[in-house]
């Protein structure tokens, strides 16, 4: 996931991260103590999340961020109950606040080389409550889900990200649920705004296409969620579970096809193929006309109107409703059970 920070903002967070500290005095001990890194460990099952907080400047903030990403990945876990991978690390820098930017996570990354993380750059000035309202997070936690895609699933990875931003922050109570289709719509909106005439499967890197391959990318696995259901009586939930479970590593690499065709065999059913092949091939935004109708979710301009007939409300709560999740248990590294 990249934020749209200006390419001088980017490069002015990496040097600040890897520039030397000027000299200076060191400070009493228990300053140093209070602004040594915080490691816990989130364990759901057999499967561990280490988060890292790298410069906290106290204990007490080290612990306030710590509870946001608990709270992060317990949303995370409203998927399926366990973390897609066996062993993953966050790892959450402090930075200061750049320009007028207001974003409290302005930006993040996941990455794959030795092990699979996230890295978090978080405003140091970032109240809790503006954590708690940011996507950012969760979405990273979400790129956890699929293996490394390459630049050709680009839409693939940045759509499923896209997607259950939305999802897993609902399920969570961190959103609204009928907020949480407002912002995918306006997602949805802003992709349509963007225009391009290449296929899904050909847009790769191209800057001017970003919006397109976030939310078009969006569209898909909302499109393939909802056939799933249709067709299959699973979910996107249910099968992303079981494609962890068989074939997900942390050194996971895939085609964009064979990742699709991996999910049919992990009870897809050749319903993701089917909806890739329409998907991929798209000059165009895709019409989410047939979706909408069958979530009883009216657009117009702006505006969403909500249908209270019964099968489009448990529809639109099977995907967004409120969901109980295993809380991780959490401990400082190499503490026991």
């Amino acid at each position: 996931m990249n934020r749209s920070l200006a390419a001088a903002a980017l490069l002015a967070l990496a040097g600040a991260a890897l520039a030397p500290a000027p000299a200076r005095a060191q400070p009493p001990l228990a300053a140093q103590a209070a602004a040594a890194p915080s490691e816990r460990v989130l364990r759901a099952g057999e499967r561990r999340l280490r988060v890292i907080v790298e410069n906290p400047p106290s204990r007490a903030r080290a612990e306030e961020l710590q509870r946001w990403l608990a709270e992060c990945a317990r949303a995370q876990l409203t998927a399926f109950d366990a973390f897609p991978l066996r062993e993953a690390t966050v790892r959450i820098r402090l930075v200061p606040r750049r320009g007028r930017d207001p974003s409290p996570v302005p930006w993040g990354q996941t990455r794959r080389e030795d092990g699979v993380s996230v890295l978090l750059y978080v405003r140091e000035d970032a109240s809790g409550d503006e954590l708690r309202a940011d996507w950012t997070a969760v979405h990273e936690l979400a790129h956890l889900f699929h293996p490394f895609l390459g630049d050709d699933g680009r839409w693939l990875a940045e759509g499923l990200a896209s997607y259950y931003q939305n999802v897993l922050r609902a399920r969570a109570g961190l959103l609204d649920g009928e907020e949480a289709w407002r912002r995918l719509d306006a997602g949805f909106r802003r992709g349509r705004a963007a225009g391009g005439d290449a296929r899904m499967d050909e847009i790769g890197w191209s800057r001017a296409g970003t919006m397109r391959i976030y939310w078009a990318g969006a569209a898909f696995w909302l499109d393939a969620d909802l056939s799933l259901r249709r067709e299959r009586g699973r979910s996107l939930d249910e099968v992303l579970a079981a494609y962890s479970r068989c074939c997900l590593r942390e050194d996971s690499r895939s085609a964009p096809q064979a990742f699709i065709a991996a999910l049919d065999r992990a009870g897809g059913g050749g319903t993701l193929a089917r909806v890739y092949a329409r998907h991929a091939a798209m000059t165009g935004f895709p019409s989410l006309q047939a979706d909408y109708a069958a979530l009883g979710i009216e657009s117009e301009g702006e505006t969403l109107r909500f249908s209270r007939e019964a099968a489009a409300v448990r529809l639109r709560a099977a995907i967004m409703g409120l969901r109980a999740a295993v809380a991780p248990r959490s401990s400082a590294d190499g503490d026991g059970e």
